[in-house]
């Protein structure tokens, strides 16, 4: 599985898509020489962004349906992560591949992967701001919607790549024995995506090919956890433990707003790897520059470069973003917050009052967690779905106000900017699905931006 074994090749990819591996991977093997067939149950018009970015390139599309035969008689089928395994046009194909294991099969560089259901974005968009300091040219792809098939032709076999991967990548890497991180991370394990999984089991399981492709001489770092501690018994290299407040069995811990780091190899020596000041609030977004600060610590970055690194990290788009702020009043859009534990970090990364917009579809998810973090906040504006079904049953019985549902995020965010002050902050953290309503949370985010930028001066 050479690059130069695809030319002339008939190779279909399942799920062209707006964002990421399927675009990437079109581009990619037509760039290639092979006789590339896109396919996707979306229409034409929703896709041509996509379609707009490979008109130069020789590709045969099959949008709003997909067709038995393009499977068939395909040499390889590349699946996007969210297909299922067991679909049938996947299950009547020759050879099964990903975007990933296609570019693990060919990359030689020294691999970090992170994982978790929640914060994974930052931690490696953080480590990737350490590694780009120091001067070592990283690479960063993966479920961050940049393929590392974008990147893999510019690769010396040198370049750090910081990979991060969701449960359905890791599951489609199962028995491919491609992954072998030098470091690996799991940032947490929360209930996501409940309605894609037979069992929350499986949803772990997927999770723990991360690092069951490592070595004696590799790190992995984990929450203290019984989730963690079942990973790092089943883990053959050195596992790192992290947590909130220091004890004698972990090595990353946090202090006020200290983060702190200990050699596995020299439990005497402590090390502060965090500067006092962050851009981004809250206690969530500073433990997550912790984790990507140890792991780069892992990697051999000294203190110093990392606490000078991340003084300046801006954070992520659509996490915990601060768009703007207006008269006094802070605009945070933290789409990407789609479950409610995420939502309510959200709102504890606040001491202002909090103007919260939630709501949006489900995905089988238990809310009665965020039961406090509703409680907090200033005001609730809610936007229709299922999961706001959830949602509004558990606040009418907590006893607790909002607004809403509306029908869209226009009015919503009026409601909020309506009952704002300065000093406030009016945060899209919506603990749920935007599917039915956008795209995908990044049209809902981007959306949220358009908002904001609309107010004026």
């Amino acid at each position: 599985m050479t690059p130069d074994s695809f030319k002339n090749k008939k190779i279909t990819v399942m799920g062209l898509g707006l964002n990421g591996g399927g675009l990437a991977s079109v581009r990619y093997f037509a760039a290639k020489g092979a006789q590339v067939t896109a396919t996707d149950l979306r229409t034409p018009e929703i896709l041509a962004p996509s379609m707009e970015k490979l008109r130069d390139l020789p590709v045969r599309y099959v949008l709003g349906e997909h067709r038995m035969e393009d499977f068939e008689q395909a040499d390889m089928v590349i699946k996007n992560p969210a297909v299922p395994a067991d679909s049938p046009y996947l299950r009547a194909a020759k050879q099964v591949e990903t975007d990933l294991s296609v570019f693990l099969a060919n990359c030689k560089n020294p691999v970090i992967a992170v994982t978790g259901s929640k914060g994974k974005s930052t931690v490696v968009s953080a480590l990737y701001a350490i590694l780009h300091h120091q001067g070592l040219n990283p690479a960063l792809g993966g479920n961050i919607t940049v393929s590392p098939l974008t990147f893999l032709d510019e690769l010396t076999g040198e370049e750090p790549v910081i990979l991060e991967l969701s449960s359905w990548q890791l599951g489609d890497l199962k028995g491919k024995n491609l992954l072998s991180p030098r470091i690996s991370v799991i940032t947490n394990i929360m209930n996501d995506h409940q309605n894609m999984y037979r069992s929350f089991q499986d949803y772990i399981d997927d999770k723990k090919v991360i690092y069951r492709g490592q070595k004696a001489g590799d790190y992995a770092i984990f929450l203290n956890d019984r989730y963690g501690r079942e990973f790092a018994g089943e883990f053959r290299g050195t596992a790192l433990f992290y947590q909130i407040r220091e004890s004698p069995e972990v090595c990353i811990w946090q202090d006020g707003l200290k983060g702190y780091f200990k050699n596995p190899g020299n439990h005497n020596q402590k090390e502060s790897l965090l500067p006092d000041s962050l851009r981004i609030p809250g206690k969530h977004f500073r433990q997550n520059c912790l984790i990507a600060a140890s792991a780069a610590r892992l990697y051999g970055i000294n203190p110093e470069t990392i606490r000078d690194a991340l003084e300046n990290f801006p954070g992520v788009p659509h996490r915990m973003e601060l768009v703007r702020t207006w008269k006094g009043i802070g605009f945070y859009n933290d789409t990407t917050a789609t479950i409610p534990e995420a939502m309510a970090a959200g709102v504890d990364s606040f001491n202002a009052p909090v103007r919260l917009i939630a709501g949006g579809n489900d995905k089988e998810l238990d809310y009665s967690g965020a039961v406090e973090a509703f409680r907090k906040a200033g005001t609730i504006s809610l936007l229709k779905g299922t999961a706001t079904d959830k949602i509004i049953s558990l606040l009418a019985k907590e006893k607790i106000p909002y607004e809403g549902p509306f029908d869209n995020l226009k009015e919503a965010f009026d409601c909020a900017v309506g009952k704002a002050d300065s000093g406030d902050a009016v945060l899209l953290s919506p603990g749920a699905t935007s599917f039915g309503m956008f795209i995908n949370e990044f049209d809902r985010g981007e959306t949220f931006r358009r908002l904001v930028s609309a107010l004026g001066e």
